[in-house]
């Protein structure tokens, strides 16, 4: 598998370059400072390494490129920056970088500009309006769409597993790597959804709504409760409504288990209390209004 390194401070622009390389079988490694990138290019002698156009610890992206490569990297470099500019594109060319793209990534001209000019050695710097017309094709659409649907329900799993492990971050990650591969492939009601996902979950909301609502746009089945049923909503197996009731019966629950604990005579005596007790609670609890 090839691999690659994304060097970006900002985590969102980072999970964007990830999801493209992603989609295209890449394994990809991340780094959001120069420091970090630097380690990481000796230790994994990755084959492709995409920077910002400024990076926390360098001069430049450019000018870590340029520092990579002294030191041995052999890897292709991209640049990416919001309004590349000719200094930006000057720089990113004398550190042999194939190309100055703009951000975001569009993600056919990315895939197609690694595939086609992935090796060998490095050439004048790419003019990305030339790649506009000369590298995009039916093919590679119809190529990036299969590994777009075949890779869906791996991408919608990671958001679940967000949610229901209660991790925020995770969650915001996976929906935006989501969120971005979808818009630029075709799937703007997913992509919508996925950025509402993230947007909450930078707030530290869990929206199991909208992740099931993502379920349904992907066709993906999710076999998990929504865990913010109303109070008298019934769920699982046994018709029982959530809320009181079962708050009432997980604490007699515990005290089940301390009288357990206790000496075997005792315990039989408390026993038979609380389940009498219990008996009669749950008996008052169904008698209808007025007995």
């Amino acid at each position: 598998m090839l691999t690659a390194l994304v060097i970006d401070e900002s985590p969102a622009a980072r999970a964007q370059v990830t999801g493209l390389l992603e989609l295209a079988g890449w394994g990809v490694h991340e780094a959001g400072d120069a420091e970090d990138a630097r380690w990481l290019s000796a230790a994994l002698a990755v084959d492709l390494v995409v920077t910002a156009g400024t990076v926390l610890g360098a001069a430049s992206g450019p000018a870590l490129l340029s520092d990579l490569r002294s030191a041995g990297s052999t890897a292709r470099f991209l640049v990416v920056a919001p309004e590349p500019t000719a200094e930006l594109r000057a720089a990113a060319a004398a550190a042999g970088a194939l190309a100055c793209l703009t951000a975001p990534l569009d993600v056919r001209l990315l895939l197609d500009l690694v595939a086609r000019r992935g090796t060998g050695a490095p050439t004048a710097l790419v003019d990305a309006d030339d790649l506009h017309d000369a590298d995009q094709d039916d093919e590679l659409t119809e190529r990036l769409q299969a590994v777009y649907d075949a890779a869906l329900p791996g991408r919608f799993s990671a958001i679940d597993r967000g949610a229901r492990a209660g991790d925020p971050q995770a969650l915001a990650d996976a929906a935006f790597t989501l969120a971005g591969t979808s818009g630029q492939l075709g799937h703007p009601e997913v992509a919508d959804v996925c950025q509402a996902i993230a947007a909450d979950a930078r707030r530290g909301v869990l929206a199991h709504a909208r992740v099931s609502q993502l379920a349904g746009l992907a066709g993906v089945e999710r076999r998990v409760a929504d865990r913010r049923r109303a109070p008298g909503t019934r769920h699982g197996d046994r018709a029982e409504p959530r809320g009181a009731r079962d708050r009432r019966r997980a604490t007699a629950d515990r005290r089940a288990r301390s009288v357990a604990a206790l000496s075997a005579g005792a315990a039989t005596d408390l026993l038979a209390q609380a389940a009498d007790a219990a008996v009669g609670r749950f008996a008052a609890h169904r008698r209808p209004a007025g007995q």
